[in-house]
């Protein structure tokens, strides 16, 4: 320990002797350290937050998620730093004064782009504008007036840009679908044309719908259900024809004395049907109606027909029935014919022109895809101008400034005093450390003992420094001198700090 002491001490000897070349050397690097850190430019700061409420009360109603509404936040943030918008800035701030044409409009967005900082907090509706104004050819109070300035016209900007981008890219999102959807139109009127003088000509005449072999299927099928129900027809006609052939026409009954005739029994009973509610359309109504007009032709108001009998009702209306199932059977043969001639022509068709049912599945197609693109369109366009009426009239990007821009009254960049007090700080390092490498060059011992075992030989004794008293005054002289050059150095240190304070409060 007692030789680690020894040695400092020696260290410390070395640079006092070399004194006055550590104060040159420290007064050289804080003179031009000094300097530099003056010609640094000052950066006046400006900030303003601003709060951004992406949520609404519609926008999840309309399949608008809050995903969608901070990708628009996001895009409308990265928009802010646009050559458009920059030039804006440039404009409506005192940066415009000296420009003189597109060159140092160009120079001026592109230093501006590097000046301003949109930065999101933890919680993403908190924005930060924070605007920089380091123009090292203006003064300190002008770069805090343009960072104000720039600050401000950003948020005018971002206000406009709220206000006014939704309502414009929905007018023209709204205008390009529109011009699409009457070309859609057109093209789905024309398809629709082809379609029906194509139908008209092959298909009209088949029942249901689409292409010609679905027609033909149906055609088939219902022509098997037309067979169903002819045999079931016939089979009742069939059945009806037995029971009319065992049926008498008339009745013994009794003449025109004995009772009612058959003609007053008939119209008795059809007047108490109706008198039931039943309407003419009803079966038995009808039955009953045929067989007064039947009565009435063999001149019923007699007493009978034939031998001295009265007409057989349930004759009668056997023969109703009978008429109205051969009618029946009469209907679905006409229609089974009709069927089957269509069905037939078809495929004739068919069999003399193959591309038919290929060309009909083309119509088909274009029509079907027409279409489909035609209701997409008209649901977008619905989907777009009723997001557009949320985003306007609800307000989807509700935008408050929180904190105005700030007026910046020190710079915040570079900080001086700090860099002046640690520039000082390495001049006396400087010095200290170029006279401590000037004792280590030189030949000299500083101690005996380093002497001795530098020669390898005993050193026999050493003699101390004397002065004598005139020497003793002019070291006590230079001692001072010395002392004022260090003060002098700290002394313009603090004088340089204090002039940094003094432009602030200016500014």
């Amino acid at each position: 320990m007692a030789g680690l002491f020894d040695e400092l001490l020696v260290i410390f000897h070395g640079i006092w002797n070399r004194r006055w070349i550590a104060l040159a050397v420290a007064w050289g690097v804080c003179m031009l350290g000094w300097l530099g850190v003056a010609l640094i430019p000052n950066s006046y700061q400006s900030k303003a937050r601003v709060y951004v409420n992406t949520q609404s009360l519609l926008e999840d109603k309309i399949g608008i998620t809050q995903v969608q509404s901070q990708q628009d936040l996001d895009r409308l943030r990265q928009t802010l730093a646009s050559a458009e918008n920059l030039e804006k800035v440039v404009r409506g701030t005192d940066l415009s004064q000296g420009i003189s044409g597109p060159r140092d409009m160009a120079a001026k967005i592109s230093a501006l782009r590097e000046n301003i900082s949109i930065m999101a907090q933890a919680d993403p509706s908190m924005i930060d504008i924070i605007a920089v104004s380091a123009d090292s050819s203006l003064s300190d109070g002008a770069n805090a007036r343009i960072a104000q300035q720039v600050a401000q016209k950003m948020i005018d900007i971002f206000q406009e840009a709220n206000l006014t981008s939704d309502r414009a890219e929905t007018k023209q999102s709204l205008s390009f679908l529109d011009q699409q959807i009457a070309e859609r139109g057109k093209q789905l009127a024309a398809a629709e044309q082809r379609r029906a003088e194509f139908e008209q000509r092959f298909v009209g005449l088949l029942p249901g719908a689409g292409s010609i072999g679905q027609r033909m299927d149906a055609a088939r099928q219902e022509i098997s259900n037309i067979d169903s129900q002819l045999v079931q027809a016939q089979s009742a006609l069939s059945a009806m024809n037995g029971q009319l052939a065992g049926t008498p026409q008339s009745l013994p009954g009794v003449g025109a004395s004995g009772g009612p005739s058959a003609l007053a029994q008939a119209q008795a009973e059809l007047s108490s049907m109706r008198s039931r509610g039943w309407t003419s359309d009803h079966p038995d109504v009808i039955a009953m109606q045929r067989q007064v007009d039947a009565l009435r032709r063999q001149g019923g108001g007699g007493s009978g027909t034939g031998a001295g009998g009265t007409p057989n009702p349930a004759y009668l209306s056997l023969k109703s029935m009978q008429a109205d199932r051969a009618a029946t059977v009469q209907a679905l043969n006409a229609r089974k014919a009709q069927l089957q001639s269509d069905l037939n022509v078809m495929t004739s068709r068919q069999t003399d022109e193959p591309g038919v049912a290929a060309e009909q599945e083309k119509l088909a197609r274009d029509y079907d895809v027409l279409k489909t693109q035609y209701d997409k369109l008209l649901s977008d366009r619905e989907e777009i101008r009723l997001r557009g009426e949320v985003k306007t009239e609800t307000g989807s990007v509700q935008f408050r400034v929180i904190q105005p821009p700030s007026a910046p009254t020190a710079p915040v960049a570079p900080n001086r005093p700090l860099l002046l007090i640690g520039v000082l700080v390495l001049g006396i390092g400087a010095g200290v450390g170029v006279a401590f490498a000037i004792d280590q060059l030189k030949g000299t011992f500083p101690t005996a003992a380093r002497l001795e075992r530098a020669a390898g030989l005993p050193v026999i004794g050493s003699i101390s420094q004397a002065l004598n008293a005139g020497q003793v005054a002019i070291e006590r002289q230079r001692l001072k001198w010395f002392a004022g050059a260090s003060g002098g150095l700290a002394a313009v240190c603090l004088l340089l700090i204090a002039v940094e304070f003094i432009q602030r409060g200016m500014a």
